[in-house]
């Protein structure tokens, strides 16, 4: 059954971390692009931080500096770390898969056909 669990939301203060994992089943996870995704209260579901295949990365202009992407081949695993959280971080987080065949990360979350049931992640000032 291909399938993405998603793991490692929950609560925490302003100017805190969390990690979030997504582990994966079902289908070949080296050759695939991921991606997390997060869509806020109220608001259309955004691209926060992708990696291809080969470890290539890109960030959203909210992540970038305070989150990082990295994947784990063996483990079929892909994580967010997350650094210095706002309330605006608030969010239901999603970790997505495509077919790495354009060779590059991508945040357009209508290219990704794999996804998971996603984390709840919520920020408090």
């Amino acid at each position: 059954e291909v399938q993405l669990v998603e793991s490692g939301g929950g609560s925490v203060q302003a100017g805190g971390s969390l990690r979030l994992s997504c582990t994966a089943s079902g289908f070949y996870f080296s050759r695939y692009c991921l991606t997390w995704f997060r869509q806020r209260p109220g608001q259309e579901r955004e691209g926060v931080a992708g990696i291809d295949s080969q470890g290539h990365t890109i960030y959203s202009g909210s992540a970038r500096g305070r989150f990082t992407i990295s994947r784990d081949n063996v483990k079929t695993t892909l994580n967010l770390e997350m650094n210095s959280l706002t309330p605006d971080d608030t969010a239901t987080y999603y970790c997505a898969a495509m077919e790495d065949y354009r060779g590059r990360p991508s945040l357009s979350g209508g290219q990704f056909g794999i996804w998971g049931q996603g984390t709840q992640v919520t920020v408090s000032s």
